[in-house]
């Protein structure tokens, strides 16, 4: 995902269709207030009406955020740079994640917007209730957070500077794009980078970028 000149001002544009345009971005604050209470009524309802018990309720939400790290990671590595050959592949990677490396600093799409989002939510909800009947009523809000928590992530590394104890893991999200595009695929956390050998090259760790 190569770009000639990553543009640090600005805004691409990826419809025609101005509706269409502007329901490719979005505002934390909107993803905030789906997401929130879908995980308060779940979480609630599975404890309530399932009888889910809380300590279970617990064990399974942390899971499920801990879940979405690693799909975060692999969805980032293997779908966002996935390297397309067909012009409409192509097409759907820069749509997905290459209009974010070529406009790193577009606060509008960072977190991804509300309709494709629920859509992929959905299809998420339907294969982990197959999966774990009633129990998805308590892992599904933690994946669901899990996302909050990369999104929010996201939006701050590209929005302000980093509090003393998160530098690293603005330093290696910033190394991945303006140096190492092949490495440090983990936005909320590194711990996959670890585990999978993609951390960014310690010659970069004194690396800043403003």
């Amino acid at each position: 995902m190569h770009f000639d000149k990553i543009k640090n001002k600005g805004q691409a544009r990826i419809f025609e269709n101005d509706l269409l345009e502007s329901l490719s971005k979005t505002h934390p604050l909107v993803i905030y207030s789906i997401y929130f209470p879908i995980i308060a009524f779940m979480l609630y309802y599975g404890a309530s009406y399932k009888g889910i018990h809380p300590w279970k309720e617990f064990a399974l939400f942390c899971l499920g955020v801990l879940t979405w790290s690693l799909f975060e990671y692999l969805m980032h590595r293997y779908v966002f740079h996935w390297v397309a050959e067909s012009p409409r592949a192509k097409r759907f990677v820069y749509m997905m994640h290459g209009v974010h490396h070529e406009f790193p600093r577009d606060k509008e799409r960072l977190f991804m917007p509300p309709i494709p989002s629920l859509i992929v939510a959905l299809l998420l909800l339907g294969i982990i209730y197959a999966l774990m009947g009633k129990y998805a009523l308590a892992f599904f809000p933690g994946f669901v957070f899990g996302y909050i928590l990369y999104g929010s992530m996201h939006y701050a590394i590209h929005t302000f500077s980093p509090p003393h104890f998160l530098k690293a893991l603005w330093r290696n999200h910033h190394l991945h794009h303006y140096k190492e595009e092949e490495k440090g695929f983990g936005v909320s956390s590194v711990l996959w980078d670890l585990i999978f050998g993609s951390v960014p090259n310690k010659d970069n760790r004194h690396f800043e970028h403003h």
